[in-house]
């Protein structure tokens, strides 16, 4: 895999480069809340603007269908990579048409520009190859050369994440190579004891990553929604929380695979649970109380993780080498039931292992939290990606990539 370095080496004046980057940042409105994404891409789009580039920036934004839709425009992506990178950003209000093919003619050297939404074009995440690869060939017409560093973006096979590498020449960003060298750290490379944290919403997400690790982890813990499909797997009853009953055989074996392997599932033992799920617009105060993870009353759901189990994965976590984070342990949206993240969080800042914190809601969790993104090994910028690669399977952006 070519980098970025190595093209920067070949002289990169007055080339035209596009930087497939993962500005698909969360909005209220017109209002970026979380940037962490477009800082992300920053050191690329800086260091190719540094040497007389002319950078065309894209990315996709939410899932608009094929269509532009106002709630999804990159204009304030763009707007905040003006102001990181401390110059003024060109932003197209079409992907391959007039204003992106007028904006990128425009570009003098060391200048930057931001395309629209990408999957304001059909033509970005079709499934037929022709469809896809018509809109590979009108992005190839706004470049000379290609860069990948919209790790985010790297699992899915998308036009300018698949087809558009082959027909430019190409290089990887400086925030890919950083994702790939920390994720060979968790698959190749991984210090014992390794434990892994996993929460969110869906076990059935996170199956595929609990298969791959059960030959590498020594212990997982669960939180978040899924741990009430294990508890339900241990035969317990869980209320309202959220369940998927049809995962509960598939993950009685996993936990019998785990049993046999030696790797240790440390689950819940203690929850937050109320009558109704928070108001996260007006985070008013609910009626939370904290219950026995083995009794959690009828008509009521977890929302977090209890005091006891943070205190239960504080001390699972403080003798590790390797940790790898991915998926908040309960709402973390709302104050009533932030304790558990907070707790996961900060007992990977007390240990001193090599911590990664796996993208998407962790991400967003850590930033919302108040701690300093500085202090953890490694932040990643693609949950998906992140997961699909410590399942072990081929990432298409990635493949892409190579020479």
């Amino acid at each position: 895999m070519k980098t970025i370095d190595e093209l920067l080496a070949e002289g990169v004046t007055g080339r035209r480069v596009f930087v497939r980057a993962d500005l698909n940042v969360p909005l209220d409105g017109t209002t970026i809340t979380d940037d962490g994404r477009i800082r992300a891409v920053v050191p690329t789009v800086k260091a190719l603007a540094d040497a007389g580039a002319r950078v065309v920036v894209a990315s996709h934004l939410g899932r608009p269908k094929g269509a532009p839709d106002p709630a999804f425009s990159l204009a304030p992506a763009a707007a905040r990579l003006g102001e990181l990178l401390g110059a003024d950003v060109a932003f197209a209000t079409d992907t391959v048409g007039d204003s992106a093919r007028a904006t990128v003619a425009g570009l003098d050297d060391g200048r930057v520009a931001v395309i629209e939404n990408l999957r304001f074009n059909a033509g970005e995440t079709s499934k037929d190859d022709a469809e896809r690869g018509a809109f590979a060939d009108q992005l190839a017409e706004l470049a000379d050369t290609y860069v990948g560093d919209g790790f985010g973006a790297v699992h899915r096979k998308h036009a300018s994440v698949f087809d558009l590498p082959a027909r430019l020449p190409h290089a990887a960003g400086y925030l890919i190579a950083t994702e790939v060298g920390v994720l060979k750290k968790l698959t190749d490379e991984a210090k014992s004891p390794y434990a892994v944290v996993l929460g969110g919403a869906k076990v059935s997400d996170k199956l595929g990553v609990i298969d791959h690790l059960l030959d590498k982890a020594d212990r997982i813990l669960i939180g978040g929604g899924m741990a009430y499909t294990f508890l339900k797997a241990q035969g317990y009853e869980v209320g309202t929380s959220l369940l998927q009953e049809d995962q509960v055989p598939v993950v009685q074996d996993y936990l019998r695979r785990a049993e046999d392997k030696g790797v240790e599932f440390v689950l819940p033992v203690d929850v937050v649970v109320s009558a109704e799920f928070p108001d996260l617009s007006t985070k008013a105060p609910g009626k939370p109380e904290t219950v026995s993870a083995d009794a959690i009353p009828e008509g009521l759901m977890g929302l977090d993780i209890g005091p006891d189990t943070r205190k239960l994965y504080a001390s699972k976590l403080a003798d590790a080498a390797t940790v790898f984070w991915n998926g908040p342990m309960g709402v973390f949206e709302h104050p009533d039931y932030a304790e558990g993240t907070r707790g996961v969080a900060q007992a990977l800042l007390d240990s001193s292992a090599f911590t990664v914190v796996g993208g998407g809601d962790s991400a967003a969790a850590v930033r919302l939290l108040g701690f300093d993104e500085n202090a953890f090994g490694h932040i990643s910028t693609g949950g998906g990606a992140s997961l699909e690669y410590l399942e072990g399977k081929t990432l298409p952006g990635l493949a892409a990539l190579e020479d």
